[in-house]
């Protein structure tokens, strides 16, 4: 056992990624049950869902799991006149999905209190943080109910600023990984660091185990990983590709057949920077020029995103993938952790 797998109570260092929104119960469970550490993204949740959530994971599984939470950045704008003119900007692609172009909502999403309320009350073995440093309040009510704190870092002083925090772990992500950059202390353009420059250099900068993330498919990744100081891993696309996951087919295929340098940092689909697939919609919205703020741009496409998913329209859906997707070859949760495990020391 390292410190890691004694700190999560695991028997291997293999975390889930927590997929805001593509995250499925089903996936948590197998992981988890595999010996890692499942992981449920929470973005967009509100309390009522969280506790139904919860409920579900614990029914498929009595394994440690971890809950993920966005935290805010203070940049995030809340829903005002100027709704209507980003929602119009992209009304032809709701007319591709048959839906109607969105009202503006009371809010765009929940409030991170209601969220942590639920989170807490849940006392999932592991609650794991994006996009800044919990308060010290958090971190201690969150011990003092028995769960460890992960935090998540894509540059240096992101990862000094998490352990000054007390949190009990930090992933540090490299540039490679799918889905959003999780920057913080600097833009999220002037923090893309690469996993092997990240990783090695986070490990001498805390006292705290590291977990790497960014580009780690198969069990090569993961040696790679330990030999830089990591101890453990967290996986997201190799997993996404698999059975289990609430990628739709569309989806899944565009994982297998994206090269690495095709796997784009786009501000497209959720107006903050993150790595995909360049389809047609990402394309679309980069030429004209015009993408809300966060959220607004996210909850915005988000509803013609839905009825795309449903139809599996892969060219009108948020495809996130990491520049190592044509490595996910694993059709099952099962399949990608053994091959992941392979590559832990022995």
């Amino acid at each position: 056992m390292s410190a890691l797998t004694d700190l999560l109570d695991i028997r291997t260092p293999v975390l889930l990624g927590p997929f805001g929104g593509l995250s499925s119960i089903p996936l948590v469970a197998a992981v988890s049950a595999a010996g890692g550490l499942g992981s449920y993204g929470l973005y967009g949740y509100d309390a009522e869902r969280i506790r139904t959530t919860v409920a579900g994971i614990r029914a498929a599984t009595r394994r440690p799991f971890g809950l993920n939470i966005w935290l805010p950045r203070g940049d995030e704008v809340e829903p005002g006149v100027e709704h209507d003119d980003y929602a119009a900007a992209l009304a032809p692609f709701f007319a591709e999905v048959g839906a109607e172009v969105p009202a503006r909502p009371a809010a765009y999403l929940p409030s991170l209190d209601e969220q942590l309320a639920a989170v807490l009350e849940a006392a999932p073995a592991v609650l794991s943080v994006v996009f800044g440093v919990p308060s010290a309040s958090l971190v201690d009510e969150a011990h003092r109910r028995g769960i460890r704190v992960i935090g998540t870092a894509t540059t240096v002083a992101e990862a000094r600023a998490l352990a000054e925090g007390g949190v009990d772990a930090i992933v540090a992500t490299g540039a490679e990984a799918a889905g959003h950059r999780v920057s913080f202390l600097r833009p999220a353009e002037d923090s893309v660091v690469g996993l092997f420059s990240l990783l090695p250099q986070v490990v001498d900068a805390v006292d705290v185990p590291v977990i790497a993330a960014g580009g780690i498919s198969d069990r090569r990744g993961v040696a790679a990983a330990f030999a830089l100081g990591a101890q453990g891993v967290q996986v997201g696309t190799a997993f996404l590709a698999t059975a289990e996951s609430a990628a739709n087919e569309a989806h899944r295929a565009a994982i297998r057949a994206t090269p690495a340098e095709d796997a784009v940092l786009t501000r497209a689909m959720s107006g903050r920077l993150a790595r995909g697939a360049r389809n047609r919609v990402v394309a679309d919205i980069e030429a004209a020029g015009s993408i809300a703020p966060f959220p607004a741009q996210n909850w915005i496409t988000g509803r013609f995103r839905t009825p795309a998913g449903q139809q599996n329209r892969g060219e009108l859906q948020s495809l996130w993938l990491g520049q190592s997707a044509p490595l996910a070859r694993y059709e099952t949760a099962a399949a990608a952790f053994a091959e992941l495990a392979a590559g832990v020391p022995s």
